[in-house]
């Protein structure tokens, strides 16, 4: 067996993760800072190895490096801002040792201590400027946006000790995983080409063929189904019901293709192509040698181009700092004609009428009325489960 790809940036994981408990009585004479819940995401995501080889919070000048060129000041390729910003004035100072507290859980637990390097107070303008670098528009409607622009002003960064991932381990256990966790599997497995596809969706016909096409067409030895474990925008199906229909589908219909099903703990962005980037730098840091990348990856509400997320890995020529190759989807639906799922731009004498399509709207609708969707578009074990799920 081959090596396995390099993680982003470094030869091996650098993780910022003790290998000892906290020590409860530590906490008395610390600060004391509760996270919010996109900075909880990035704790989780450091100390998962998923944001290898950062060991903390960007400052704002960092922070505006990568929303101006996609680069920290000292070169490294990364394409969003990994940051803690908050609403009141802190009451500890830079150079302190702090305590940060997890709201998930009851009594809000010490998650990792951090070495307060700087506390910035920035300007609304610049909230506005990082809000822009990072989803292309400072529209309200954009859920991502929206969430920045309640973060507060007052920006902490630092280095992190991480003590524990948060809830996740105990909520997924036979789905969360570790950056290192799954190279172990795809170590043990003997997997050399390793394909991955993100999804924060129950996983439909569509989804089952490209992973299957792109295993195919790679050579893959193995296919990586990493599923999205943190918050989504309101009416989004949890994680839950996700984690069941995936894994329905998979013991259904892959059975011909070695299948890892796991899941990370970060929150969606919504971020578009700079997400996609992101994407990319989370599944080569877990050893995945290929990602899928499909029609509006990471996108919302029509605030991306339908391919935007492809065309920025040629646009910003960044093959020299990402050894992960990107596999370009298109358009997919059913062909009456084949009689299959397909890729639009693979099949000629078509008219729309050949196609059977179904807007998520309309799906949605559907299986809240408790009506089976078409079985060219949703497994019927699938959509018995989401049936489940909207009719509860």
């Amino acid at each position: 067996m081959k090596e396995l790809i390099e993680p982003h940036g470094t030869s091996e994981l650098q993780i910022p993760l003790s290998n000892s408990p906290f020590e409860s009585d530590k906490l008395k004479n610390l600060p004391k800072l509760i996270l919010n819940d996109p900075a909880l995401s990035n704790v989780v995501m450091l100390g998962s190895g998923y944001f290898n080889p950062l060991k903390g919070f960007m400052s704002f000048g960092e922070a505006k490096s990568v929303c101006q060129t996609f680069r920290l000041p000292d070169g490294l390729f990364w394409p969003v801002p990994i940051i803690n910003l908050v609403q009141s004035k802190p009451d500890f100072e830079s150079g302190q040792k702090i305590a940060l507290l997890d709201p998930s859980r009851e009594n809000k637990p010490c998650l990792a201590l951090m070495n307060v390097a700087d506390i910035e107070v920035l300007t609304n303008n610049d909230i506005e400027e990082m809000i822009l670098g990072i989803f292309g528009t400072n529209d309200l409607s954009h859920p991502g946006v929206k969430k920045f622009k309640s973060l507060g002003n007052y920006l902490i960064s630092g280095t992190l000790e991480i003590f524990d991932l948060s809830s996740f381990p105990e909520r997924y256990p036979d789905t969360f995983r570790t950056a290192k966790q799954i190279r172990q599997h795809i170590m043990n497995a003997g997997w050399d080409k390793v394909v991955a596809f993100q999804t924060r969706n129950p996983m439909h016909r569509a989804h089952e063929i490209l992973c299957k096409l792109a295993v195919d067409r790679i050579g893959a030895d193995g296919l990586i189904i990493h599923m999205l474990l943190g918050k989504l925008k309101d009416g989004d199906i949890p994680a839950s019901v996700r984690d069941d229909c995936i894994k329905t589908m998979v013991d259904h219909y892959f059975n011909k293709i070695p299948v890892l099903v796991s899941g990370y703990g970060f929150d969606m962005l919504y971020a578009g192509p700079r997400e996609a980037l992101l994407h990319a730098i989370i599944r080569q840091n877990m050893g995945a040698t290929h990602l899928i990348v499909g029609r509006d990856h990471a996108g919302v509400g029509g605030f991306y181009g339908d391919f935007e997320a492809q065309e920025i890995f040629d646009v910003l020529q960044i093959s020299a700092d990402l050894k992960i190759k990107i596999f370009n989807a298109d358009h997919t639906a059913y062909s009456k004609k084949l009689e299959r799922v397909v890729m639009l731009n693979e099949v000629d004498d078509h008219i729309p009428d050949d196609f059977v399509t179904l807007s998520g709207t309309n799906l949605r609708a559907l299986l809240a009325r408790g009506e089976m969707p078409p079985e060219e578009i949703v497994r019927p074990e699938v959509a018995e489960i989401l049936m489940k799920f909207y009719r509860s």
